[in-house]
């Protein structure tokens, strides 16, 4: 079927939607205009897209009218040129086309909370988390994002045994969402003192950061508890009450059973910052658990663990002696392990979207 075919009533429905975002109604209603303004992006994207398709077709139907009807070598040349301009660029346009025609995931745009915390393997497991850390930190300073610790617990060795950080920006989750799921080192570790390869894991869950329009919370119903914070900061971490406790009683909505949050946040000295990133983690812990059945609908479809949310899966293999990670989802394998733990982790997430885009086109029949 002609690409243009699926792109009928585009035009029509970039019109209505136009007019909806500059209703007064609309806009009051914040839920439905941030959902309109989304789309009127997409519909946009989709009509430029469109636009662009039609006239290389259009240049590659006036090239083949030139090279029949005209002797002038000089027009010929030309001619001939945008013809083979023309014809490498369409399948590109409409494989592009291809891709903005699936549903996007409405939760890539959104900021992300990252959980790391060490597995198999004891203090090495925490040193590795501890490295996986300053990986992610490094990559967010190249991609320009914000990173801020809420809560981490560290190890006597080193490392964390637990960290949670947020990750601030333009499509972090969209971007970070790959890493969820087991990563396992294979190294000397610094605790052996008998120079043998040891294996250790660390579990990375990247969780979409939700907002108020999300989740609905009964704020009336936290109860909240400070206390002093520990760690690095001078005198003023131990005088003063700025880490803060939240319990909120909710209900599970797929098992049905009531359930105690418990958040901890000492992520700044300012104690209503650090009540707001508590609640930011609760509304992003609901949101998770509530959105479950949605990512395991994803994962049961999906031939691949490309980025199906399962955390219990072996992503990722780091092998020190070898200078090698492999990405065990894609079977992808590259040398240069020294510059993947200092941030240069694009070129794995590249070929992890690549993949993932080649099965969505082939799951929507397109």
């Amino acid at each position: 079927m002609d690409i243009l075919n699926k792109l009928e009533g585009l035009a029509s429905r970039f019109e209505e939607v136009s007019t909806l975002i500059t209703d007064p109604s609309v806009i009051a209603d914040q839920p439905r205009y941030v959902r309109l303004t989304k789309e009127y992006s997409e519909l946009e994207r989709l009509l430029n897209a469109r636009n662009k398709y039609i006239q290389v077709q259009k240049n590659i139907t006036d090239a083949l009218e030139i090279l029949e009807s005209e002797q002038d070598a000089d027009l010929r040349k030309l001619a001939n040129e945008e013809l083979a301009l023309s014809q490498q660029q369409l399948p590109e346009i409409e494989e592009e086309i291809k891709l903005l025609l699936i549903p996007a995931d409405p939760e890539d745009g959104k900021n992300a909370i990252v959980e790391i915390r060490g597995g198999t393997g004891g203090d090495e497991a925490a040193i590795f988390a501890g490295d996986l850390f300053r990986m992610y930190s490094k990559y967010c300073e190249l991609k320009g994002w914000t990173v801020n610790i809420s809560s981490f617990s560290e190890s006597a060795m080193g490392g964390f045994k637990e960290i949670i950080f947020s990750v601030t920006g333009a499509n972090v989750y969209g971007t970070m969402k790959y890493e969820s799921g087991v990563h396992r080192v294979q190294r000397v570790p610094q605790t052996e003192s008998q120079g043998r390869l040891h294996t250790s894991a660390a579990t990375v869950a990247v969780l979409p950061e939700a907002d108020e329009l999300d989740v609905q919370i009964n704020e009336g119903e936290i109860r909240w508890d400070t206390f002093r914070s520990s760690g690095a900061g001078g005198q003023n971490v131990n005088k003063v009450e700025s880490g803060v406790r939240l319990r909120y009683n909710w209900k599970n909505p797929i098992t049905g059973a009531e359930e105690e949050i418990l958040i901890e946040c000492t992520e700044t000295r300012d104690q209503p910052k650090n009540k707001e990133r508590a609640l930011s983690r609760l509304r992003t812990f609901i949101y998770d658990r509530e959105h479950q059945k949605y990512i395991d609908d994803i994962a049961s479809r999906r031939k691949t663990l490309v980025s199906t949310g399962d955390r219990s899966a072996k992503i990722r293999t780091y092998n020190f002696p070898q200078g090698r990670i492999t990405d065990h989802r894609i079977n992808y394998s590259i040398y240069n392990l020294a510059a993947f733990m200092d941030g240069d982790i694009q070129d794995v997430i590249d070929h992890l979207i690549v993949a993932e885009n080649a099965e969505r086109i082939k799951e929507a029949a397109l």
